[in-house]
């Protein structure tokens, strides 16, 4: 099979999703004959990607969830396949979509677009792979991301073999779906004693961007192209 994959992640090379993406595509490449090609939205050539969607078998879209729905290179790549509307020869087509929040509902709207446009398109939809909790996975221990890495090996594995996404799978990577109310005791007391922020606050500091991160930028905006009052 002849995959093509586009990474959409705007932290390119240093993207969780480029993680998930090798081991996907380790299980994938078990089954010979099979080949994929890799390309970066964030830094890619549109015709180029569209050229490389036109000439692939099946096509996967991975990206981090951003703002409840994608990141905006993501959006004009989608845009700009309106011309493969309806054509018989157009790839099978999936999704990758991770995200920092652990909950599944949060990718759930996200994935019923994702569905609805492979119907325009006239795509077979393969699935989307749904998965939050992702954020942390460059600094956890191997213990806590053996599960994660393992789940989508198997499911690279399967579709190399099958062109199938296991929705079996797929289904226990959404969970938990929503937190349970006995929870949220344990969040409010992860935000008292910092928990909640400290990976956040980290990433600020790195950037010397701590002491800035209450500033509303886009307010002073509004603010000085606001019409004077008549």
């Amino acid at each position: 099979m002849k995959l093509s994959i586009f990474n959409g992640s705007p932290r390119y090379k240093a993207s969780n999703t480029k993680i998930l993406l090798e081991k996907f595509t380790t299980g994938f490449m078990e089954t010979p004959g099979n080949c994929f090609e890799l390309a970066y939205l964030s830094v890619g050539d549109h015709q180029a990607g569209k050229k490389l969607f036109k000439e692939s078998e099946a096509v996967i879209i991975a990206f981090p969830l951003y703002a409840d729905s994608m990141p905006a290179k993501v959006k004009i790549f989608i845009e700009s396949l309106k011309e493969f509307k309806g054509k018989k020869t157009n790839p099978q087509l999936g999704f990758i979509v991770q995200s920092g929040f652990t909950e599944g509902a949060n990718i759930a709207f996200l994935e019923k677009y994702l569905k609805k446009l492979c119907v325009k398109l006239g795509c077979f939809y393969l699935g989307t792979i749904a998965k939050g909790g992702v954020e942390g996975i460059q600094v956890m221990p191997p213990s806590m991301t053996k599960k994660l890495f393992a789940d989508f090996t198997e499911l690279g594995r399967i579709f190399g073999r099958t062109e199938y996404l296991d929705k079996t799978i797929i289904s226990r990577m959404k969970l938990p779906y929503k937190f349970s109310p006995l929870m949220y005791p344990v969040f409010l007391l992860m935000k008292i004693t910092g928990l909640a922020d400290w990976y956040f606050t980290s990433w600020l500091k790195r950037n010397t961007a701590y002491e800035n991160r209450f500033d509303k930028p886009y307010k002073k905006v509004a603010i000085a192209q606001s019409p004077e009052p008549k």
